[in-house]
């Protein structure tokens, strides 16, 4: 896909098609860098964005059932 650049004040703009937008997920605030040459835009994600999308609660409930008090007791000073 070509397009223009076009003046926009003391700078210069590029018109994305609303489509191309959509697919890549990018709706407001971007982050534009520079890499090996190409201009790379990407959507801006909040800290911590996702962390939690594929965590399931009762995945844990397992690990705490093999450890016992008792079985590492003999190392604790008290």
């Amino acid at each position: 896909m070509r397009t223009q650049l076009r003046k926009i004040g003391n700078s210069k703009g590029v018109i994305i098609p609303a489509s191309l937008l959509k697919e890549c997920g990018i709706e407001g605030e971007l982050d534009l860098s520079l890499e090996d040459g190409y201009l790379v835009l990407k959507p801006v994600q909040t800290k911590r964005e996702g962390w939690f999308e594929n965590y399931k609660e009762d995945q844990d409930d397992d690990v705490w059932k093999s450890v016992s008090p008792e079985s590492d007791s003999d190392d604790w000073e008290w």
